[in-house]
């Protein structure tokens, strides 16, 4: 049950950084700039420092949880903190809300009961070389796409940039987590895992200054659900309750779905996080 408690505070913590991150890059986007250049001239506002300590909070506590938790798990707990977002900006902020979104918001909650339901925990198996070699190739050609998408007019790519470094940043530390914390700065594997979250961080400052909040973490979050969950479940042994597999596909299927409809009805206009936040 202590796992599953870190996990929500996990995801409150993530709440906070969205809120606070995306206010602060709609408030710069006047500025010129994108990439790790957006990304330093943004370190100098308050309040997007503020949302960094909430993400880097939010990461702390799930570093925790994937030391014994799959990753389908954990990583599907953290994308419930667009929801939360939501609820904190139409409690505190005063942002809008529809009941089609309000539905959603029980349906994303819907899919997480499922597959806290089903989840077996477990560590997970060490990453071969070849493995690491393959999460670094991932990590530069990420970091070699952010040129473009950073001249893309829609957050997209930039969403999706984010959401892939953000998966190998999961997979890293579900690899990482059981280990003791004085090994962990002799070990490449760290230091490729913080190469990946600041590029993360970099696609997603980019990302928000296109778009409203919740369909660039939409975005991002179901690109690295899907990434990461397959990859443990593939390469580093997460465990399902027997027979549970099904449950565990429907309910990474609900989470998804229910993460990519908040961003959708953020586009139409009435409950776009950013929007009401600029």
């Amino acid at each position: 049950m202590v796992d599953y408690a870190v996990l929500v505070a996990s995801a409150v913590l993530y709440a906070v950084g969205i809120v606070a991150q995306s206010v602060a890059a709609r408030r710069a986007r006047n500025r010129p700039g994108a990439g790790l250049g957006l990304l330093a001239r943004l370190a100098a506002d308050r309040l997007y420092l503020l949302g960094f300590a909430g993400q880097a909070g939010g990461f702390a506590l799930a570093f925790f949880a994937r030391a014994s938790l799959p990753l389908y798990l954990v990583q599907a707990a953290s994308s419930s903190a667009i929801g939360l977002a939501t609820v904190f900006g139409v409690a505190v902020l005063g942002w809008r809300i529809r009941t089609a979104e309000a539905m959603t918001l029980v349906l994303l909650a819907s899919g997480l009961v499922v597959l806290a339901g089903s989840s077996a925990p477990s560590v997970a198996t060490d990453l071969p070389f070849a493995g690491i070699a393959a999460l670094a190739v991932v990590v530069l050609g990420t970091g070699l796409a952010m040129v473009p998408a950073g001249r893309a007019g829609t957050f997209l790519p930039a969403a999706v940039l984010s959401g892939v470094a953000f998966a190998v940043v999961a997979v890293a530390s579900r690899t990482l987590a059981h280990l003791d914390l004085l090994a962990l700065p002799a070990n490449p594997l760290t230091w490729l895992m913080f190469a990946a979250a600041v590029l993360g961080q970099a696609s997603m400052a980019v990302a928000l200054q296109r778009g409203p909040a919740a369909a660039v973490v939409a975005t991002a979050d179901a690109t690295t659900i899907v990434l990461a969950s397959v990859t443990g479940m593939a390469v580093l042994g997460d465990h399902v309750v027997g027979g549970r597999e099904p449950w565990v596909a429907f309910g990474l299927a609900v989470v998804v779905s229910g993460v990519l409809l908040l961003g959708v009805q953020s586009r139409s206009g009435t409950a776009s996080l950013a929007g009401e936040a600029a």
